[in-house]
This record gives structure tokens, sequence and C-alpha cells, in this order.
């Protein structure tokens, strides 16, 4: 079953076509990726799935829904979370302080709440807290649950990034390039992550990479753009042999540009 579809989507930036006549699914209980070469559009498109931006023409539905007009935050509430390519931590509050802001979207506790703390509220708080140290203990991390963000190793920091995106409870898991600046055993790490993610909690994945020995380990099927156009999709293999693709990566023998 399609849990997210976007449908012939364009995105203009003045005269700059960002994205053009884009169109393609991802399947409920897949782990799925968006590539293309640099300045191909991909983080343009996360923002358009999560209302950063708002395309021109188009649909993009989520579990049946038109989520086109909707704000960020009530398409997290809906079950889209997302990770970015740079971190946005809040440097200065705890690892757990910072997953614990992530559930901001699954709390009911209004002003009265905040001003006079009833009984409700505290066990909305003593819940936010249990999932949120359970999000650390799943990234691997739980240890340094108390430290300052700002000092923990990048790597680290990224984990805490991703604790936040699954503290909101989400159906669908966007990682915008969540492999950057990560070394090698990290990377494996993360794989193994993204496979538990899906396996044990049940949570569709979809992610853009530039680590293309982690796409082709990770995807189950591959959406491929360049300058804001599909060129190609399929499955890694299908991917990796596709001209169009290689070409794209790669570019044109001289002799055959000319």
């Amino acid at each position: 079953m399609s849990l997210l579809e976007a449908t012939k989507i364009s995105l203009r930036f003045g005269g700059l076509k960002v994205i053009e006549n884009l169109s393609f699914t991802v399947q409920e209980g897949s782990i799925a990726s968006l590539i293309g070469p640099n300045g191909a559009g991909k983080t343009s498109v996360f923002n358009c799935l999560t209302g950063f931006y708002r395309p021109q023409e188009g649909e993009i539905t989520f579990a049946g829904r038109s989520i086109l007009r909707k704000k960020p935050h009530k398409i997290t509430a809906r079950g889209m979370a997302r990770t970015f390519q740079n971190l946005r931590l809040f440097k200065t509050m705890s690892v757990l302080e910072n997953v614990m802001s992530g559930m901001h979207c699954r709390t009911s506790a209004g002003a009265f709440g905040a001003i006079f703390h009833p009984p409700s509220q505290r066990r909305e708080e003593k819940e936010i807290r249990r999932v949120s140290q359970e999000c650390l203990e799943f990234v691997g991390i739980l240890d340094k649950k108390d430290r300052a963000a700002s000092n923990l190793p990048y790597g680290d920091q990224r984990r805490v990034e991703w604790a936040r995106a699954l503290a909101t409870k989400p159906r669908l898991l966007l990682f915008d390039e969540p492999a950057a600046g990560l070394n090698y055993d990290e990377k494996e790490r993360l794989i193994a992550l993204i496979h538990r993610i899906r396996s044990e909690l049940g949570i569709t994945v979809f992610l853009i990479e530039h680590d293309m020995g982690l796409v082709m380990k990770v995807s189950e099927n591959i959406t491929v753009i360049d300058y804001g156009q599909k060129i190609a999709e399929g499955t890694a293999e299908e991917v990796q042999s596709n001209p169009r693709v290689i070409e794209a990566y790669l570019g044109k023998e001289e002799e055959e540009a000319a």
C-alpha cells in the first residue's frame, strides 16, 4: 500500500525550476531512497513533503490524505518526521531534553497545565521522559542523556537527532543525508539502525543520501532525479545499470557529447 505519494509536483523560485512534474510513491513498510547529483533538488523535495515549501503544481498525499497546504507541525502530527542535512539541535540543552522536545506534537497540556501543573500534566511529562529514554536507548546513547548536546562527538549528535525524530512516533521517517560526516564504522551502525527502525518499530524509511554504498545496501526502491526531474526508478540493480543514471553522475564521454 502506498503511504506517501507525490503526483506531478513542480516548484519554482522566480524563473528557476527546482522541481518539474515529479511523481513517485513510497510503499508502507519499505525502505526507499531519493538520489541524484549535487543540485538535483533532493532536499527541495523533502521540504515540499514536510511543508517547508509549497509546490506551485501537483499533489502530495500521506496515508491517503492531502498534506499539500499543511504546516510542518501539522504534518509531523499526522505521522511524518524528518532529520536535517545540517544538525538542528538545541546545543545548550541536554541530550534527553532535546529528544523530549520532539514530542511536543503528541502533548495536550496547554497554558493551564504550564501554570498550575495538574496531575494530568505530571503524568504526561513522565510519559514523555519514558518514551524519550527509550528512543535514546534504541539509537545507542542512553548513557549520555544528561550531557549537553554540544559536548557530544558529531556522530552522537546525529544520533540525538534520530532519537528526537523517533520520539514523534512517526509512520514515515525521512532521513536527509544521515551518513554525512560519519566514519565507516558509524555508517555500518547506521545501516543496521535503519533496518531495525523498519523491522522492530514498523516505521517506513525514506532517505536522501550521497553514499551510494549505503543506499544500495538498504534501499528496496530508489528514485533518481536530475535537475528536479525523475530520470529513473527501480531496485538498486536496475538503477545502477541505467544509462541515464550513469550519465547524470559521470557525464557523457567527450566524443559522445560532441
